[in-house]
């Protein structure tokens, strides 16, 4: 094995053996025999622009329910978020310090984002900092966990069932990783999202279930709802430390730690 930038990678050849049969097999999504093979027709094809637009009463943060428990180290976290928004100050903003927010926080921002639908995946550009996020469709599986490199928006392995594409993403860091309301998320989190398509292709309705053993108590569940916009492209959008140090709160006095 060999370390290299905190990842471990196994070097089968240079260690004279030979790769496993699955990673020779496993072709990239845009390889032209994978984007070849036959498959079954997809029910809807996501390809446009798309905008967060839950019906009133369904806003766009992730608010845990009712009776939601967390763990007690994410508690802590939650509490201190709360104690500082009741001082009008921020708690741990990450994001304004441009680490990536990641799944779920840019599925449902003020930011548009774009799709580009393929048999073998589908290609999720949010412009909220132009974030980059796969859903692989070629019928792969989750990397192996001792291999993996954890990324802020995941894993995301599709399929579909029926009418609609169920999406399982993981492989997450357990560091810089928020969900909505100050509570943080670990390397244990997953997300299983349902994506229908309503309204003749003019809206999605998206059903989140995440779990977080590290964070909070069994499985957090919520719909939420998207339009299509078709008046609307992206733009690059980059998060700029230079340009954060004159934004309220990333200042000391502004931003709890």
């Amino acid at each position: 094995m060999i370390q290299h930038f905190g990842m471990t990678i196994l070097a089968a050849g240079l260690l004279g053996a030979a790769a496993p049969a699955a990673a020779q097999q496993q072709l990239g999504a845009l390889a032209p025999e994978n984007l070849a093979r036959e498959r079954p027709a997809a029910p809807f094809d996501l390809t446009g622009t798309w905008l967060h637009a839950s019906p009133p009463g369904v806003g766009f943060r992730f608010s845990p329910p009712e009776g939601f428990r967390l763990t007690p180290e994410a508690q802590v976290h939650y509490d201190a978020a709360q104690a500082a928004a009741a001082e009008g100050l921020v708690y741990r903003n990450d994001i304004g310090l441009c680490w990536p927010a990641g799944l779920p926080l840019i599925m449902t921002r003020v930011w548009p984002i774009a799709m580009i639908q393929l048999p073998t995946a589908i290609y999720m550009v949010s412009e909220f900092m132009n974030s980059l996020r796969i859903v692989y469709l070629d019928g792969r599986e989750h990397t192996d966990p001792d291999l993996v490199v954890p990324s802020f928006n995941g894993e995301s392995i599709g399929r579909w069932e029926g009418d609609t594409l169920v999406i399982d993403t993981r492989h997450f860091p357990g560091h810089h990783h928020w969900i909505d309301t100050g509570i943080p998320a670990s390397d244990a989190l997953q997300i299983v999202e349902r994506i229908r398509m309503i309204e003749d292709g003019a809206r999605l309705e998206i059903e989140y279930t995440l779990t977080d053993p590290k964070s909070w108590e069994g499985s957090w569940t919520m719909t939420k709802q998207w339009r299509r916009v078709d008046d609307r492209d992206i733009e690059e959008v980059e998060c700029l430390p230079d340009l954060n140090d004159y934004m309220p709160t990333v200042q000391s006095d502004f931003n709890v730690r």
